[in-house]
């Protein structure tokens, strides 16, 4: 069963153009290093929680949206191998793609599949 990746980040809504072509940008090259597909999600309506929230976890200050993202990958194996490659590739350097967003609200994490409807 395929493997994926999820993030969770709260980027400043002014910045949805930037972000959406870093978006595009860093999809290329998951795609390039193996990756089945990449889904970007701006978030409407997204609620704020008192105990536990998409916007809790990433701090999301008011002029700010929620996004949701992941990227599927044919298995952990050519994730892991994927992510090798493009943590080497200057083509996704900062500098080459500079984030619109605070990274050090970003939340991560990579999944196993279990079911897929």
């Amino acid at each position: 069963m395929n493997y994926v990746d999820g993030f969770v980040a709260a980027v400043p809504t002014a910045n949805r153009e930037a972000y959406l072509n870093h978006a595009e940008r860093a999809a290329a090259l998951f795609k390039e290093f193996g990756a089945l597909s990449v889904v970007e999600c701006w978030g409407d309506d997204v609620p704020e929680g008192k105990l536990t929230s998409f916007p809790l976890a990433v701090k999301r200050e008011a002029d700010e949206t929620v996004v949701f993202s992941w990227v599927t990958w044919p298995s952990r194996a050519v994730r892991d191998a994927g992510w090798e490659k493009l943590m080497a590739d200057p083509r996704m350097s900062p500098a080459a793609i500079p984030m619109p967003f605070d990274g050090k609200r970003l939340i991560y994490g990579g999944f196993q599949m279990i079911m897929q409807a």
